[in-house]
């Protein structure tokens, strides 16, 4: 999929590297659409294609400085584009897969049904409270939780700090443990499966 290029593109891109948010802007309104697009091309999905927007932005603009190097920003600008894509595609699968795996091995002895917890429901529940997390949540979620990274590689797969990896863990723990107690799954067994 090729995108158009502006006409004063390498000047916005030297501006860019300089840290000009203006630039970045113009960059931004010029090509969001085109993102967007190839995004929900990759993905077939709107809500994810949405979320690559801001993700690709998120990176082209900490990975500014690197500009100065860019000689094609079309090319390069689909390259991330279809990474960015790949990997959602990849997490998604995986997090599909992690869902299927979830078990709760003990539950207390109680002839109550409102306390039988249906594993096909905390399943959705799951993967409904996931998907509810922000984008730099949902990733750090997957990349410690999931595939059980450390705090410093996924700073690094992140570009940010580890204490900023540590918060968006404990927001994206907090915001799921919310919403199963919203749905009255207050399980320790099931607690103990998600955050163990």
């Amino acid at each position: 999929m090729e995108s158009r290029q502006l006409k004063n593109e390498e000047e916005l891109l030297a501006r860019i590297a300089m840290g000009d948010q203006r630039a970045f802007t113009e960059i931004f309104d010029f090509y969001q659409r085109y993102v967007y697009d190839y995004g929900r091309k990759l993905t077939k999905s709107e809500d994810q294609a949405s979320e690559i927007v801001q993700d690709v932005f998120l990176k082209i603009w900490l990975n500014r400085e690197k500009f100065n190097e860019v000689k094609n920003f079309g090319a390069y600008l689909n390259r991330v584009v279809r990474n960015h894509s790949i990997n959602v595609i990849r997490k998604l699968a995986q997090d599909a897969r992690s869902a299927t795996q979830l078990k709760i091995n003990t539950l207390e002895s109680d002839n109550s049904t409102d306390k039988i917890l249906d594993y096909n429901e905390s399943n959705r529940i799951l993967t409904q409270a996931v998907e509810n997390l922000s984008p730099q949540q949902r990733t750090a979620y997957t990349l410690c939780h999931i595939q059980g990274l450390k705090y410093e590689e996924v700073a690094k797969k992140m570009n940010v700090s580890s204490r900023t990896v540590q918060a968006h863990m404990r927001q994206a723990l907090k915001h799921i443990r919310e919403h199963f107690s919203k749905h009255a799954l207050a399980y320790p067994a099931l607690f103990a499966v998600l955050f163990k």
